[in-house]
């Protein structure tokens, strides 16, 4: 299955010479060394507008982007997860209020960091439980231990919980761990992006009596066709996965890291919620699209909705933004005018960030510099994907909704 442009953009508002200046902008990334390739779609009103790729998904190869290219998503598996959760919801197997310790008892009697150093860290009680809105909105107090902003994220390096966790430990094990670290701060009190998502992904299996794969499998990617997205790649699909680069401490092209890399061609211990799908751009295109018409595509009725309204407004406490709530340390997007709901940045002021957006337009990113955002005021969906890590090393998201609104003419 591929993305192809389904309508011509000056048919939905775009202007073709404009939507143009994507990949002549994006293509000098590429001619200059700084990404190997990339993949970008652009839709309006469930119409494609602009579909294009760039490049080498394999420099040393010499193996192009091609419209069927998979590619590493990192942290946007976690809108899946979120997706799924809210599916359970939907069907009355929890409150948004409940506890978590109610099916995960790891997560009862819990202490949170007040001082001290990552040898001798002071804890307090916790003086508020974890509850589920608390993993949806990245506010239960938990972090991740590639942070490296607080002492708390130094006890999930100690731990073993970096940017991948021990190779021997599973959901369930790792879940059991998190919940005797210290929390960064009282659940509730601030956003700090987190294994939350992770732990929400547990929460589905036991809710469910499924695991994780079996739940996505059964729930989402079989009823949206999302046929290419999984867990990791082998035999001839292992071909068509794009490789992982890092910038060049010395300056110049992308250098490819094989390392992390390679974790994509075998079957993972822990099935990461928060982080741990591999997707093309046919798929994504298609959960997008269902997030876009209220929670349904092709007949195939996800939620409802209200919930997927419900679901991306702003729910951090006081109607804050993450510029006066977040905890430090996240690069991902901008935080002034971003609010956040349940599995998705929120804009709530697009003048803050200084980059063109709607109002309730929700997005989400992976550390590999993948993107997608849903714009519902201007039924707009985007999608880029590259495989250069990490994801602030270029403005690449910003500059995708420049050239993408200044093309919007209607």
């Amino acid at each position: 299955m591929i993305v192809a442009r389904s309508k011509d953009p000056d048919q939905i508002g775009f202007d073709p010479a404009r939507l143009a200046r994507i990949d002549e902008h994006f293509g000098a990334y590429v001619d200059d060394g700084r990404l190997a390739g990339w993949q970008v779609v652009v839709t309006r009103r469930g119409e494609v507008a602009h579909s294009s790729t760039y490049g080498l998904r394999d420099r040393e190869s010499g193996a192009p982007v091609e419209a069927d290219t998979l590619w590493r998503i990192y942290s946007m598996t976690k809108p899946v997860t979120s997706v799924a959760a809210m599916m359970l919801w939907e069907e009355g197997r929890f409150e948004l209020t409940d506890e978590i310790s109610r099916w995960l008892p790891e997560f009862a009697d819990l202490r949170v960091y007040s001082k001290g150093s990552t040898l001798k860290p002071y804890t307090v009680p916790a003086i508020e439980p974890i509850r589920v809105w608390h993993l949806l909105t990245h506010t239960a107090g938990l972090t991740y231990g590639f942070m490296q902003t607080s002492v708390v994220d130094g006890l999930y390096r100690a731990a073993g919980y970096d940017l991948y966790p021990p190779a021997d430990v599973d959901l369930a094990g790792a879940c059991a761990a998190f919940g005797e670290l210290p929390l960064l701060f009282q659940p509730g009190t601030a956003w700090g992006y987190s294994v939350a998502t992770d732990v929400l992904g547990r929460l589905v299996e036991v809710v469910s009596g499924q695991s994780l794969d079996a739940f996505f499998a059964d729930r989402i990617f079989g009823p949206l066709g999302m046929t290419d997205t999984r867990w990791w790649v082998e035999g001839d699909e292992a071909e068509r996965l794009a490789a992982l680069y890092v910038p060049n401490p010395r300056g110049g092209s992308a250098v490819r890291h094989d390392g992390l890399g390679s974790l994509a061609y075998r079957k993972p211990g822990l099935l990461s919620g928060g982080g741990g799908l591999i997707s093309s751009a046919a798929d994504y295109h298609r959960f997008t699209q269902m997030l876009l018409r209220g929670g349904e595509l092709d007949g195939a009725r996800l939620l409802g909705p209200r919930t997927v309204r419900f679901m991306t407004r702003n729910h951090l406490p006081e109607g804050r933004d993450l510029g006066t709530l977040s905890t430090g340390g996240f690069a991902e997007t901008t935080l002034d005018g971003v609010g956040f709901g349940l599995g998705f940045a929120v804009v709530d002021d697009p003048i803050p960030s200084r980059v063109p957006s709607s109002v309730g337009e929700y997005y989400w990113g992976g550390v590999a510099s993948t993107a997608f955002w849903v714009d519902p005021a201007e039924e707009i969906t985007a999608l880029l994907f590259t495989q250069l890590m990490p994801s602030s090393t270029y403005p690449l998201r910003s500059q995708l909704r420049q050239l993408v609104y200044a093309a919007l003419v209607d």
